[in-house]
């Protein structure tokens, strides 16, 4: 699923990098166009995505794929997506997920952590333009006690029998605590999960900056994470 704060972008964009992993593991890429909000609030979205699971998973024979193999993936809203639709397929009994792939997800509608009033204002993506994302998406509801898990995965209160799961944030980005917050929550379910912190990254670093050091290991790690979830099956 492709970022875009929710109300932005199509199923092409930020495709250079994810197709370059999909070619480096012999898969097969597919990318979802989720209708947009403001205008198809929640839970437009995280209906598009599961469409888009069951017909992958319905037609893997056409496409030449295995359909025990899914991994899901995203960066940045598309990785809250991701996690919303793992939970998704869990709660409905839908098709079995072998991982999931989570880059600088938005998983908090509540936007309310150490690192989100620590970089408020800091960088382009900050805490007024997260919050600015999760309005589009789930309108006055934002913040509030009736957003579900399904549009901000933060909000589930069991993350027990989720697909082994790798989340990776910049340490300079307002997302970084929630992201640590629910890796540390799926270890407590008894989950798997690998977290990656990378030290003075910004939203989308290694987008901005693919040939800086940082970029590099990340990019490597993902790399280093999908081999051996491949490896297992």
């Amino acid at each position: 699923m492709h970022g875009g704060g929710f109300y932005g972008g199509d199923h092409r964009t930020g495709l250079d990098q994810i197709l370059e992993t999909a070619e480096r593991f012999g898969a097969t890429l597919i990318s979802v166009g989720y209708r947009l909000a403001p205008e198809h609030l929640y839970p437009t979205q995280i209906n598009d995505a599961y469409a888009g699971l069951l017909w992958v998973a319905d037609h893997a024979g056409e496409l030449g794929i295995d359909s025990e193999r899914i991994v899901v993936t995203g960066f940045s809203a598309g990785a809250t997506l991701s996690a919303a639709l793992a939970l998704t397929t869990r709660d409905k009994g839908g098709p079995r997920l072998l991982g999931q792939l989570l880059i600088a997800p938005l998983l908090d509608d509540r936007n309310d952590s150490a690192s989100a009033l620590q970089m408020d204002d800091t960088e382009l993506f900050d805490r007024s333009r997260n919050k600015f994302a999760w309005r589009s998406l789930v309108g006055d509801a934002q913040g509030g006690a009736d957003v579900p898990p399904y549009a901000a995965p933060a909000r589930a209160t069991d993350l027990a029998a989720l697909p082994p799961t790798f989340l990776d944030v910049g340490s300079a980005e307002c997302l970084r605590d929630e992201v640590l917050a629910y890796a540390d929550r799926i270890w407590q379910a008894g989950g798997e999960a690998e977290l990656h912190v990378w030290p003075g990254g910004i939203h989308g670093f290694d987008r901005k900056a693919p040939e800086a050091r940082i970029s590099k290991a990340a990019i490597a790690a993902r790399h280093n994470w999908l081999e051996r979830l491949l490896a297992t099956t």
